[in-house]
């Protein structure tokens, strides 16, 4: 099984770094192949409870590659570790099938409690130079981690991040394995600010069509229809911008459905972490938006949990907030 193993890794290799250029080669010179190999006996002897002796064989793997691998992680098949020296992976992390990192990669905790706490990466991810993916977190299959990012959330399939902290550096879906080109990677920092900036074009635009209009009072105006109220809501909905991706919240799938019952709206949002620092925020903007449109008079706004896993979750409830404005 182990002469099995080398022989998928040595081909992956082959397929994975240009510089390679021959079996021998990649057997005797690649200190990646080299850890892999040793931590798959140390992983053996650990899952047998032969508990000293795995840490003792990766402790000499360490010395050997300068790559350190604790026995206790859960390593796929045809992984390519590129150079591989400063590359750390903690007791809990697992590892997809085809995952390429480089070197300096650290896959590490964030708690000193026992349990999950490293990180788990799915089929073909691809994690740059020098990046720390951190915490029980979760990057779906063939998601990118730019060289130097420090990602501590977690990552849809097929994404790249970017970036201290690592952030999404576009919603490009992707269900291949290709290079990390960082100089090709758009910074989603600046799209967030060129989007404030069309934002704040489009607000002074219609404050000068606003005051032109000062002579159609409110009170006057003809009630919206029904039938319009619906993508009045949604385009509404479609001015509030998720700071930290760039993108409006329906494009991006935060809002699963939008309710409405006479003057009143229901809104439902959906996060995949229970732990957004942008979750009273983007509450308070989608209430406040949706307060601007004249007929409405309550807003209910209720924020489930939907990881990417969804087939798996009950969508508990995590927060909601009921505003109603008398007119």
């Amino acid at each position: 099984m182990i002469g099995a193993r080398i022989r998928e890794d040595i081909e992956i290799i082959l397929q994975k770094d240009p510089a390679a250029r021959s079996k021998i080669e990649i057997l005797f010179c690649y200190p990646g192949l080299h850890a892999l190999t040793m931590h798959r006996i140390s992983h053996q002897l650990w899952l047998r409870n032969y508990r000293l002796t795995a840490r003792f064989l990766s402790h000499i793997s360490r010395l050997l590659t300068g790559i350190e691998i604790h026995p206790g992680a859960k390593i796929g098949r045809r992984v390519v570790i590129d150079h591989g020296m400063g590359v750390v992976i903690g007791e809990t992390a697992e590892v997809g099938d085809e995952v390429l990192l480089y070197m300096g990669v650290v896959l590490g905790g964030t708690t000193l409690t026992k349990g999950k706490r490293h990180p788990t990466l799915g089929n073909g991810v691809v994690v740059g130079s020098g990046a720390a993916v951190l915490g029980p977190i979760n990057l779906g299959d063939y998601a990118k981690v730019g060289a130097g990012a420090v990602v501590v959330r977690d990552v849809p399939p097929g994404a790249t991040v970017v970036g201290v902290p690592g952030r999404i550096a576009g919603l490009e879906r992707r269900n291949t394995q290709d290079d990390i080109r960082d100089n090709a990677m758009p910074d989603p920092t600046l799209r967030v600010i060129s989007r404030m900036l069309e934002r704040q074009s489009l607000l002074e635009e219609k404050i000068i069509n606003l005051e032109k209009e000062l002579v159609c009072i409110r009170q006057h105006a003809p009630t919206t229809p029904v039938s319009d109220r619906e993508e009045e809501v949604w385009t509404a909905l479609r001015q509030i911008i998720d700071p930290e991706i760039g993108h409006n919240v329906v494009d991006i799938g935060l809002i699963k459905s939008v309710k409405i019952t006479g003057e009143q709206v229901d809104v439902e949002m959906a996060l995949n972490t229970e732990s957004c620092p942008l979750l009273e925020y983007l509450v308070n903007q989608v209430e406040t938006r949706l307060k601007l449109i004249r007929w409405i008079t309550g807003v209910k706004v209720e924020v489930i949990h939907d990881p990417w896993e969804a087939e798996t979750c009950l969508n508990p409830l995590i927060h909601y907030k009921v505003k109603t404005d008398e007119k």
